[in-house]
């Protein structure tokens, strides 16, 4: 399912200037896999490039690490919010930022029933 896709199923707000047209945005992107986690080790150990990651870390070095994975876009959960660096760094990477009001656990289930998988690409 495109990414694009996935947002509108589950209802999450785009937070990247441009949302899915913008320059080198990954939203055309088949999402296959994904990765919930709120351990940045873990995250660059074991997610899978092109994927999608779920968690409630909102800081710089989650765009850090989801760049370094390779990975195409980064759900916040529970309401939680990105400061505007680490939008503009998402921007520049080309990764594309989603917020949602679920939790990690509601979203992660229901991305398994939309498709998406865990483990490695």
């Amino acid at each position: 399912m495109r990414l694009q896709e996935l947002a509108q199923a589950l209802d999450l707000s785009v937070l990247t200037p441009g949302g899915f047209a913008a320059e080198g945005a990954k939203a055309g992107a088949d999402i296959t896999k994904g990765y919930a986690s709120d351990l940045l080790s873990d995250v660059l150990a074991n997610a899978p490039a092109g994927g999608i990651l779920v968690t409630l870390q909102v800081h710089l070095n989650v765009i850090a690490v989801a760049g370094h994975a390779g990975l195409s876009a980064v759900i916040f959960s529970s309401g939680r919010l990105p400061e505007d660096e680490v939008v503009d760094k998402a921007t520049e990477e080309g990764i594309i930022l989603l917020g949602s009001k679920a939790d990690t656990f509601e979203l992660a289930g229901r991305l398994y029933q939309l498709g998406v998988r865990g483990g490695r690409a």
